[in-house]
C-alpha cells in the first residue's frame, strides 16, 4: 500500500505484443482482445512495449488507433517509447491523431539517450545523418513542446485554395499533461520532475544505493517528488512482473514458475557497465503478492501501477493472468475496478 495507507487507485497492464513472424495479424489480434477484455475487468490502463526488429509491437500508435475503435473508457499508453528513433514532429502528429480517436484517453510514455540495440537500426532510421542526431532528452523536449501547441512556422494562413495552420495538427488539448518518462537514474528521475512528465519505473533501475531493487527504486521516486512543483499531483506508476496462480492450472503454475526460476540468477546482481538491477519476478498467489508489494519499498511510494506481462506466454495465459490481477490481486491491494460504460 501506499505508505499513507491509500488504497492502490490505478491499475494497469503492461505487454509487449508477441506474434508468430509467420503470421503476425493473429498476435495483434490477441493483443487487441487482451486490452477489451481488460476494459471489461474494469482496469484502468494497458500499456504497450515499442519494440524495433522484433516480434512484438513495433507501431503501438497503429494497435492503439485500432484500441479505440473497440474501447470506450480504458486509458492506453507506450511503455516506453524511445524518442531517438522517432521524428518528434511526426510523432506529434500520430500521438495527437490517437488521442482524438480516443476521446483523451492517451498516456504516452518515452525513453531518451541511445536506444536499445540502436546498432541493428540506426542506419535504417539515420542513415546519413546519425553521426549528428540528437537522441537525448533535447529530442524529447522538441516533441513535447509541439503536443503543446508551440508554433512550428510563422502564421502562414491560405496558399491557394488551402488552409495552413501553424501548429501541429491536429491538437489534442490535455495530452501534453499526460507526458510519461521512464527512468532508471535519479538523475532522470529528476530531470523528469523538473520537465513535466509523470514517472514511469520498471523492472530494471540503476545501482545507486546498494544492490537492492526496491530500495533503489524508492530513492529515485522520492528524488522525482522532492523536485517536482507539485508533488501533491505526480504520478508514479510501477511496472513489477506480476503472475497471479489463483485460477492457473497445475501446468501453468509450473511454466510460471519455471519462467521465473530462469531469470532469478540476476536479481541483486549489478548488471553492465552501468550497474543495472533486474526485480525478482512475482509468482504466487494474489494473497502471497499482495503482501510481497506491501513490503516492497518502491510500491510504497507508487501512485499506481502498470504489471508487466512475460514476453513469451500463450494468450490462454494472459487471459488468466490478466483476469486473476483485476479479479483477486487488484482488490487484495485495495483496488476497485472501474464501472463499465
Amino acid at each position: 500500500m501506499p505508505d499513507d495507507g491509500r488504497p492502490l487507485a490505478r491499475l494497469g497492464f503492461l505487454t509487449i505484443g508477441s506474434f508468430d513472424p509467420a503470421a503476425p495479424g493473429a498476435g495483434h489480434e490477441d493483443t487487441l482482445r487482451t486490452i477489451e477484455r481488460a476494459e471489461a475487468l474494469g482496469f484502468d490502463s494497458a500499456w504497450l512495449r515499442h519494440r524495433h526488429l522484433q516480434h512484438g509491437i513495433s507501431s503501438p500508435v497503429a494497435v492503439m488507433a485500432a484500441a479505440s475503435q473497440r474501447t470506450s473508457r480504458i486509458a492506453l499508453g507506450t511503455a516506453v517509447t524511445p524518442i531517438g528513433a522517432e521524428n518528434p514532429f511526426r510523432l506529434a502528429e500520430d500521438l495527437a491523431t490517437v488521442d482524438v480517436l480516443l476521446g483523451g484517453r492517451l498516456q504516452p510514455g518515452f525513453s531518451s539517450g541511445t536506444p536499445m540495440h540502436y546498432d541493428l537500426y540506426r542506419e535504417a532510421i539515420h542513415p546519413d545523418t546519425a553521426e549528428h542526431e540528437d537522441l537525448g532528452e533535447t529530442r524529447l523536449l522538441r516533441f513535447r513542446d509541439l503536443v503543446r501547441g508551440d508554433p512550428v512556422t510563422g502564421p502562414v494562413g491560405r496558399r491557394g485554395i488551402e488552409e495552413f495552420a501553424s501548429t501541429v495538427q491536429p491538437h489534442s488539448p490535455g495530452l501534453v499533461d499526460r507526458l510519461w518518462y521512464g527512468t532508471g537514474s535519479t538523475r532522470s528521475a529528476v530531470w523528469a520532475a523538473r520537465n513535466g512528465f509523470h514517472l514511469l519505473t520498471s523492472s530494471v533501475t540503476r545501482s545507486e544505493v546498494g544492490t537492492d531493487f526496491a530500495t533503489n527504486q524508492r530513492a529515485q521516486v522520492e528524488a522525482y517528488l522532492d523536485a517536482h512543483p507539485t508533488p501533491e499531483h505526480a504520478r508514479v506508476s510501477q511496472g513489477l512482473v506480476v503472475v497471479p496462480t489463483d485460477t492457473a492450472t497445475p501446468e501453468q503454475v509450473a511454466r510460471y514458475r519455471a519462467y521465473a526460476a530462469s531469470r532469478a540468477d540476476r536479481v541483486g546482481v549489478p548488471q553492465g557497465p552501468a550497474g543495472m538491477l533486474f526485480a525478482a519476478d512475482l509468482v504466487g498467489t494474489s494473497t502471497e503478492i499482495a503482501d510481497r508489494l506491501r513490503a516492497d519499498a518502491g510500491y510504497q511510494v507508487a501512485t499506481e501501477v502498470a504489471f508487466a506481462l512475460p514476453f513469451s506466454f500463450a494468450p490462454n495465459d494472459y487471459t488468466q493472468i490478466v483476469t486473476d490481477i483485476a479479479e483477486r490481486l487488484g482488490p487484495e491491494l485495495g483496488w476497485s475496478p472501474a464501472p463499465r460504460a
